[in-house]
C-alpha cells in the first residue's frame, strides 16, 4: 500500500521524508507513519485537520531514537494509531538545534528530564502540552506503553481541549522563564573567576577522575579552565593541575576512550569511564582534542601528545573529508539495533583467533579481557580499557612489551575493521566544523605538525565558500552526506562564534590577513543578528516573527550542554577582536554579555566552564607572541612561545613580506621594528610590546614576566 503523502520504489512504499536531507530523517522513510519534516505546512496541516501534533526528535547516532523505531515507529498498529489521530513531525536534532533546545526545555518542565529520543505532544500551533523521552511498546520500566500515551493524548486533546491549552499556556510560561536569565551584575572579575573553579574543583572524583558519578561526562570546557589555572602562580595551581591531569589520564586509559582507533565515545555509563555509550561525536572530539594538546604544552607529558594524535589519527580516518576538506559530524554507536557496542568489544575468544599466544597474555593482562566481560546483553564481551603497564615479567627482568602492544592492537583493529561498520553521518555542519578546525589548529601548532594547520585551513576554506554569504549570512549546513542538496538552514549564534573563533585562528597560526578580515566581518553580522540592545547578551537565533510554537521563546544560551555555550564563545571572539582593532565597541558588547550572566553564572558550575574561560580573557591582559620569520629560529621561538597553556595568550606565526597586511592594534607596533636578517619574536601585552628578542632565553625571560 502507497501511503497518501509518500511513493513506491521497488514495492516499498516510503513517505515524505525520503525527500528530506538529513541522515536521521531519511532512515524513517520506509516506516508506515505520515511523518513530515518540521515547518508551516506541517502545523497548517494539524490547524486544517484539527489534530495534536506528535513531535519526535532525535539524532542519527542516537541508540535508543533506533530502539523506538523499531519498537514504535515501524510497527503498523501504532502507526495507525499515529496517522489516524495526529500530525507527525520528525526532527533531527543535529540539524535543528534551535527547536530541539526549546522543546527539550518543554518537556523538562513537564516530566523533570529530557534527552533522545523526545517525544512531545503539541496543539495545532506548536504549543507542547504533553511529552517525555523514550515510551515502550508496552508497560515496563515505571513507562506506560507508547500506544496508551497516544490514545490518552489524542483523547485529552478531543474531549478536554481547554485543559490541554490551559496546560500548554503555562509550559510556554515556563520556557520562556526557563531561557529568560535575570541575573546581571556590574564588573565581574577574579573573584567570580575563583568561585567557577571552585566550583569546578569541588566536584572532582578523586578516586576515577572527572566529575560526579555516573553518567559521567568529560567536561573539557572546565578542563581547560583548569588546566590555564595550573600554569598561573596562586595557591590552587596544584590542585588545578591535580584535577586536570588526573582526569584526562584516568579518561584515556578507561573504555571511553577508543584504544584501538583513537577518539573518544560520548559519556561513560559509570564513574570508573569504562562503558560508554559508542557513538563519537565531532563536537566532543575536537574539545578533548584541545585539553590533550593544551596539557602537553602546559605539563610537556608525552603521554597527553600521544593522546591527542590518536584523536587526530580517528579524526583524520572517519571524521573528516579528505578531498574536499572539513569534519563529518559522527559516527552511530552501532551497526544495528542487535548491535549494542559489539563492533567496539571484544570476547577472549575473539582477540585468542586474531593474536598469537604471547600477544593474546599481553593484551588480556594489559586490556583486563575476561571470561566474563562488561557488556549486560553479552557477559563476554569485554570494553578494552588499561589496567596495567606495558610490561611483564620474563625470567625476573622486567621487559617492555610495548613493541608487540603495537602490533598486537594493529591486528585487533585489522579484525575490527572487517567487522560491519557503524554509520558514520558524513553531514558538514558550520560550527561544528569551526570547533574542529580551532581544535587541530591548537593541536598543530602545539604538537609542531604541519598537517593538522593545513588540513584546518582547507577546512576553513571549504566552510566560508560554502556556507558564509556577507548579506545571507552563515548557513547551518555546509554539506550533507551522500550529495544530498536541500534548503539552506539559517545558522545560528553558534555557528558565528564556532567559526569566526576559528578564523581568528587560522590568522594567527598562518598570518594570513584574510582570516582576521573574515573573522571581524562574521562577528560585525553575529552582533547584528543576535545581540540584544537592551537586554545585553546574544540570543540563539534571530528574530523570527513567524515563529512556530516553543520556537519564539527568546534563548540565550549559557551552558556547555553539549558544545560550549553561544554567548561565553561570542565574548571571547569579542574580546579577542579588541586586542587587535582597538575598537572599543567588541569590548563594551564582551563585558555587557558576561554581565548580564554574572549574578547567575556560578549556580550552573561545570556547565559554565565556557564562561569562565571567556572570563579569564577579560580579567587578564592579552598577551600576543609575535614569531617573525620562516627559518629553523622561527621554529624554536614559536615552540617556546607555545609552552604553557594561558586562554590569554595567542602566538601569531608570521613572515616578514606579512608585516605590510596586519590587523590595526598590531599595525601600531610590528612595522616599526629595527631591520635585522634573522627571526624575531615580539611580547606583546595590553597595549604595549617589549623589545624583540632572537633567544630562547630573551623570549623565557619576557614571557615569564608577561604571563
Amino acid at each position: 500500500m502507497v501511503m497518501s503523502d509518500g511513493h513506491e520504489k521497488s514495492g516499498v512504499a516510503l513517505n515524505s521524508l525520503s525527500r528530506a536531507a538529513s541522515a536521521y530523517l531519511r532512515s524513517a522513510q520506509h516506516q508506515p507513519i505520515q511523518w513530515n519534516e518540521w515547518g508551516a505546512e506541517a502545523f497548517a496541516k494539524a490547524r486544517r485537520e484539527n489534530k495534536p501534533v506528535l513531535l519526535d526528535i532525535g539524532a542519527v547516532w542516537c541508540h535508543w531514537c533506533h530502539v523506538m523505531d523499531r519498537e514504535s515507529y515501524e510497527n503498523p498498529a501504532t502507526a495507525e494509531i499515529i496517522n489516524e489521530r495526529f500530525v507527525a513531525v520528525k526532527v533531527d536534532r543535529d540539524e535543528r538545534p534551535d527547536v530541539d533546545t526549546r522543546y527539550q526545555s518543554a518537556v523538562s518542565a513537564i516530566s523533570g528530564q529530557g534527552g533522545w529520543p523526545l517525544t512531545a505532544f503539541l496543539t495545532p500551533e506548536g504549543k507542547p502540552f504533553f511529552g517525555g523521552t523514550y515510551f515502550p511498546p508496552d508497560e515496563r520500566y515505571g513507562r506506560p506503553s507508547f500506544q496508551r500515551v497516544l490514545l490518552a493524548m489524542s483523547d485529552a486533546f478531543a474531549n478536554k481541549r481547554d485543559e490541554v491549552e490551559e496546560s500548554a499556556g503555562s509550559v510556554m510560561q515556563a520556557i520562556e522563564h526557563n531561557e529568560s536569565f535575570s541575573g546581571r551584575a556590574g564588573n565581574p572579575g577574579a573573584p567570580l573567576l575563583g568561585q567557577l573553579i571552585d566550583s569546578v574543583v569541588k566536584q572532582f572524583d578523586e578516586r576515577n577522575g572527572g566529575f560526579g558519578s555516573q553518567p559521567k561526562f568529560p567536561h573539557p570546557g572546565a578542563l581547560d579552565l583548569l588546566i590555564d589555572a595550573a600554569a598561573r602562580t596562586g595557591e590552587n595551581a596544584a590542585r588545578a593541575r591535580q584535577v586536570a591531569t588526573v582526569t584526562l589520564e584516568k579518561m584515556a586509559a578507561g573504555g571511553i576512550y577508543d584504544q584501538l582507533a583513537g577518539g573518544f565515545h560520548r559519556y561513560s555509563v559509570d564513574e570508573r569511564w569504562i562503558v560508554p555509550h559508542f557513538e563519537k561525536m565531532a563536537y566532543d572530539n575536537s574539545e578533548l582534542l584541545k585539553n590533550y594538546a593544551h596539557a602537553f604544552q602546559s605539563f610537556g607529558e608525552p603521554r597527553f601528545a600521544h593522546v591527542a594524535k590518536d584523536i587526530l589519527r580517528w579524526m583524520d580516518e572517519w571524521l573528516s573529508d579528505r578531498e574536499l576538506g572539513g569534519f563529518y559530524a559522527s559516527q552511530d554507536a552501532d551497526d544495528s539495533l542487535d548491535d549494542d557496542g559489539d563492533y567496539f568489544t571484544w570476547t577472549r575468544d575473539e582477540a585468542a583467533a586474531v593474536l598469537s599466544a604471547e600477544e593474546f597474555e599481553v593484551v588480556a593482562a594489559y586490556y583486563d579481557l575476561r571470561a566474563v566481560g562488561d557488556m549486560h546483553h553479552n557477559p563476554q564481551k569485554n570494553v578494552l580499557h588499561r589496567v596495567a603497564t606495558p610490561a611483564r615479567s620474563a625470567g625476573g627482568d622486567v621487559a617492555p612489551v610495548s613493541p608487540l602492544l603495537d602490533v598486537a592492537r594493529k591486528k585487533m583493529y585489522a579484525a575490527r575493521l572487517l567487522r560491519k561498520t557503524p554509520y558514520v553521518d558524513k553531514t558538514v555542519y558550520t560550527g561544528w566544523n569551526g570547533m574542529c578546525i580551532a581544535a587541530y589548529l591548537a593541536a598543530g601548532c602545539a604538537l609542531g605538525l604541519n598537517a593538522p594547520v593545513a588540513f584546518a585551513v582547507k577546512s576553513l576554506d571549504r566552510v566560508l565558500a560554502s556556507a558564509w554569504d556577507a548579506q545571507a549570512g552563515l548557513a547551518h549546513v555546509v554539506a550533507y552526506g551522500e550529495g544530498v542538496s536541500a534548503t539552506r538552514i539559517a545558522g545560528v549564534l553558534e555557528d558565528y562564534a564556532f567559526v569566526a573563533n576559528a578564523a581568528l585562528d587560522a590568522w594567527e597560526a598562518t598570518g594570513e590577513l584574510r582570516y582576521f578580515t573574515v573573522a571581524k566581518e562574521i562577528a560585525d553580522a553575529m552582533l547584528v543578528r543576535f545581540y540584544d540592545a537592551t537586554g545585553c547578551g546574544f540570543f540563539d537565533t534571530e528574530l523570527d516573527p513567524a515563529a512556530i510554537g516553543a520556537l519564539s521563546a527568546r534563548r540565550k544560551p549559557l551552558q556547555d550542554s553539549p558544545t560550549p555555550a553561544g554567548n561565553a564563545v561570542a565574548a571571547t571572539v569579542l574580546l579577542r577582536l579588541s586586542a587587535l582593532t582597538d575598537d572599543p565597541n567588541y569590548e563594551t558588547r564582551a563585558q555587557e554579555t558576561l554581565e548580564t550572566f554574572a549574578g547567575i553564572v556560578e549556580h550552573f558550575g561545570l556547565y559554565a566552564a565556557s564562561y569562565g574561560l571567556a572570563l579569564r580573557r577579560a580579567v587578564e591582559a592579552p598577551v600576543q607572541v609575535c614569531v617573525i620569520g620562516d627559518d629553523a629560529l622561527a621554529e624554536e621561538l614559536a615552540a617556546i612561545a607555545m609552552a604553557r597553556y594561558a586562554v590569554n595568550k595567542s602566538v601569531i606565526r608570521l613572515r616578514k613580506d606579512q608585516l605590510r597586511a596586519l590587523p590595526p592594534a598590531l599595525a601600531e607596533t610590528l612595522p616599526h621594528l629595527p631591520s635585522t636578517e634573522g627571526s624575531v619574536a615580539v611580547v606583546c601585552k595590553g597595549n604595549a610590546c617589549l623589545p624583540p628578542v632572537n633567544s630562547v632565553e630573551e623570549l623565557l625571560i619576557a614571557l615569564r614576566d608577561a604571563i
